[in-house]
C-alpha cells in the first residue's frame, strides 16, 4: 500500500490523490475515472471528483491502494 502525506494541509482532493500518486496521467483523466465509478474511498465508490480526502482514509483504484497520512 502506498502512502501520501497531507504535508500539513487539512485535506487533499480525490482527483489530486490520483494525479500525485501517478495512478492517472492527468487531472482530466482522474476526473473521468472517478466519474465512471472506478475509484473507492474506504471501500465505497466515490463519484465526487473534488471529494475532500482526510488523513487515515484509503483510496483504491485498479487494485492499487493509497493511504492518506
Amino acid at each position: 500500500m502506498r502512502e501520501i502525506s497531507l504535508e500539513g494541509r487539512p485535506f487533499i482532493e480525490l482527483c489530486d490523490v490520483l494525479k500525485k500518486t501517478n495512478l492517472c496521467e492527468s487531472g482530466g483523466a482522474a476526473k473521468h475515472i472517478i466519474a465512471d465509478g472506478e475509484v473507492s474511498v474506504d471501500g465505497r465508490m466515490e463519484l465526487r471528483k473534488r471529494a475532500k480526502i482526510l488523513a487515515g482514509q484509503v483510496i483504491e483504484y485498479k487494485g492499487e491502494k493509497v493511504k492518506i497520512v
